[in-house]
């Protein structure tokens, strides 16, 4: 039994385990409220460019042919990437493989010359919410307030020697809609910053 972590892609079929997992697992917990066109559309949000250095990774764990492990990362700004798309395959939770990939992440992201994390998790996944706490994420949330009230729960971390990280914590909203509002206006805000590197970058390259 031997794991490898491979570089991939959203459109090669060895990320498909991952993506149906991951559509399976979010749309079970969280149904399709307020999330037009389910999980799927959520996680094929980006273009594969995004997961490409040097504006991102997508790395899988691989044991004797068959996924079962992964996740990505985009770049937010020159200094600053998001991880996206953790998974592990159910039946081999709780053995190390999630703080393998993200810590590959944080590597490849690094050698890429980043030195911020940012990442969020759903008001639903209490075990990521513990999972990233212990690899060092610092919460950008109240944690004695009502997850509802954030719906998407905020952390960074430093990378390398990287130090002094003061981004504020967010207040929580009102309501849970009005969670849901700040949330969707925050991605649309990341989606059109992402949309304009990989352009920026793609001109470089041409």
């Amino acid at each position: 039994m031997t794991d490898v972590i491979v570089r991939s892609s959203p459109l090669e079929p060895a990320a498909q385990p991952l993506l149906d997992g991951l559509v399976a697992e979010y749309d079970g917990r969280y149904g399709a409220v307020n999330r037009p066109g389910g999980a799927r559309a959520e996680i094929l949000r980006y273009p594969a460019e995004a997961y490409r250095p040097p504006l991102g990774d997508f790395l899988l764990v691989v044991r004797d042919g068959e996924t079962i492990a992964g996740g990505a990362f985009m770049s937010h700004d020159d200094v600053t990437v998001e991880l996206k798309r953790i998974w592990t395959r159910p039946d081999l939770r709780r053995q190390g493989l999630a703080k393998r990939v993200v810590q590959a992440l944080e590597d490849s992201a690094l050698w890429l010359g980043y030195t911020r994390a940012y990442l969020t998790t759903g008001f639903r996944q209490p075990e990521a919410t513990a999972l990233y706490a212990s690899l060092g994420y610092r919460p950008l949330f109240d944690g004695a307030a009502d997850p509802l009230l954030y719906r998407s729960l905020p952390f960074e971390k430093a990378l390398g020697s990287s130090v002094g990280l003061t981004t504020p914590a967010y207040p929580p909203a009102a309501s849970f809609e009005a969670a849901t509002a700040r949330v969707n206006a925050l991605k649309a805000e990341q989606e059109q910053r992402l949309l304009a590197r990989i352009a920026a970058h793609q001109a470089r390259a041409a």
